[in-house]
């Protein structure tokens, strides 16, 4: 056909637009939305048939298993939001019951659930809007409305679909919700970043876009991962501590300075953060547990894998926007790091014999199966919650090194538990034998609290030890660490990098949060 002929021109030309329509970018706008009237994508299953059954039958019957064996539950007031595990079903499953078991009868309109990115990194926040989510139980629907209202509240939450292909911390929450609620929208989101200041914002975000719907929110996290037995449980007590005491802050801090573990504390900060704004006054850790405790092996070379259930509530005194929950949270974030009365003191030559006492006993009755000393009579700087480091030389080599930077507990608690672990659970040695007691070296180091740097040219060598963070990740050294080794500013902050398992760079990154405190040494 002639293509001067103006009829087939025509042709050409809608033919062509209509290719071009075909194949652009499916649905996303240049402002990272899902564009009006875009096709139906569905996000596939990524872990059906490897983390849960994908078969449906058995999927429904495994979960259906887990709640029955959930005690009736007593519901506190009404729930705001959970924490919820996400390990495969068969290892973390059990715990996660504890929570959906709370939402059997329940109504909600919408779940948002907040995961942390295990594949992927990058900014802000990350939102699905092409279609619903699929499991073995069918399509999950999304709240389209209300994801373009958080987009709209937060410009730095935006649609990236390929960050939600294949994480599983997100998808694992879907079956438990679809068998518990019989009809909700779905509001996914996956955090790329996890400090304080991100939660912050995202919880404002959710609480001010959700106020006086009937809304529940989720905040998918693991706890500790491959310590041994006994020290991821100490970890674990530490994480839930601070969501039993409604912390957000302090479980911020306590993540930051390495006294707990969890892959999803962004998410889990971000939660409390929102169920307060919401009218949450009270919290109720539901279940503790690891992967030693399911498969009943607790000495497993490689560790073991922490797991809680978690429920915030508004009770009768509270509501969304209450000024007493307000005031929580302002107090919350002007208090800065949980801080001692006794940070700025100095201890006295008998507190500090008393300490490597209290250690050296607590080592050895450990090792020779003896009772724990008793620390019911300290007095003074010994009675002050105080971070502190137990250090274990062997004829001059390392031994074991653990410790507390954030802690409630009085200081000679702290050294006591500090001690025994630097001795049994420190990861990187074998434990520490009967033989070897008489043998050993204690240095302790006790801490002032964290503070936050804007610029790394306030590290001051050989008195400041570091924190670095991003991204979930931590790493710390002490103090005489560099000392030690003879290195400048630059090393020191390298070299705490890679403790964190970051690249030695990552100290330059403007996403990477530096925390700095001092030790007296002994």
């Amino acid at each position: 056909m002639n293509f001067h002929n103006k009829a087939y021109r025509r042709f050409v030309f809608l033919l062509l637009g209509a290719v071009l329509v075909l194949f652009r970018c499916p649905g996303i706008q240049g402002d990272g939305s899902a564009a009006a009237g875009a096709p139906e994508q569905v996000r596939k299953p990524a872990i059906a048939g490897t983390w849960y059954p994908a078969s449906p039958v058995e999927l429904r019957k495994q979960i259906e298993g887990f709640l029955n064996r959930v005690p009736e539950p007593k519901p506190r007031g009404q729930l705001v939001a959970l924490i919820s595990p996400h390990a495969g079903t068969i290892y973390s499953g059990q715990v996660a019951a504890y929570g959906y078991k709370l939402l059997e009868k329940q109504k909600f309109a919408s779940v948002i659930v907040i995961s942390p990115s295990h594949r992927a990194r990058f900014e802000g926040v990350a939102t699905y809007e092409l279609g619903g989510f699929q499991t073995p139980l069918g399509i999950v629907p999304l709240d389209r409305d209300l994801i373009e209202a958080l987009r709209r509240r937060d410009k730095r939450i935006a649609h990236r679909p390929e960050v939600h292909s294949e994480e599983h911390a997100l998808e694992i929450q879907l079956p438990f919700l679809q068998t518990v609620l019989e009809e909700f929208k779905l509001v996914p989101l996956i955090m790329g970043e996890q400090d304080f200041a991100t939660c912050k914002r995202l919880a404002e975000a959710i609480a001010d876009t959700v106020r006086e719907k009937r809304v529940l929110v989720i905040a998918s996290s693991d706890l500790s991962h491959f310590h041994p037995y006994e020290r991821a449980k100490a970890l674990d007590k530490v994480a839930a501590d601070r969501v039993g005491a409604l912390d957000p802050q302090g479980l911020s801090y306590s993540l930051a300075g390495g006294e707990c573990e969890a892959c999803g504390g962004g998410p889990m900060v971000t939660a409390m953060l929102a169920a307060m704004r919401l009218g949450a006054n009270s919290a109720e850790v539901l279940k503790v547990a690891n992967s030693g405790d399911v498969t009943g092996n607790k000495n497993d070379a490689r560790g073991v894998v922490g797991y809680m259930s978690a429920a915030l509530w508004r009770g009768p005194s509270g509501k969304a926007g209450a000024a007493g929950t307000f005031d929580l949270i302002a107090k919350a974030e002007a208090a800065g790091p949980p801080e001692s009365t006794a940070a700025g003191s100095n201890l006295t030559a008998e507190e500090k014999e008393a300490l490597h006492r209290i250690a050296k006993q607590a080592i050895e009755a450990k090792l020779r199966g003896g009772p724990a000393p008793s620390v019911d009579k300290a007095s003074g700087n010994l009675k002050e919650p105080r971070g502190a480091f137990v250090t274990l030389h062997k004829r001059g080599e390392l031994r074991g090194c653990i410790g507390h930077i954030i802690t409630s507990r009085p200081l000679i608690e702290t050294v006591s538990e500090v001690a025994v672990a630097a001795a049994v659970q420190d990861p990187r040695f074998r434990p520490v034998t009967a033989e070897e007691f008489k043998d050993l070296d204690i240095e302790i180091s006790v801490l002032t609290p964290l503070r936050k740097i804007t610029g790394v040219e306030e590290v001051e060598v050989g008195k400041h030890g570091l924190v670095i963070r991003r991204n979930g990740a931590s790493g710390l050294l002490l103090p005489q660490v560099a000392t030690q080794y003879g290195w400048d500013r630059r090393a020191f902050l390298e070299n705490t990098c890679r403790k964190a398992g970051l690249p030695s760079n990552a100290w330059q990154d403007e996403r990477t949060e530096i925390y700095v405190f001092s030790a007296e040494v002994f």
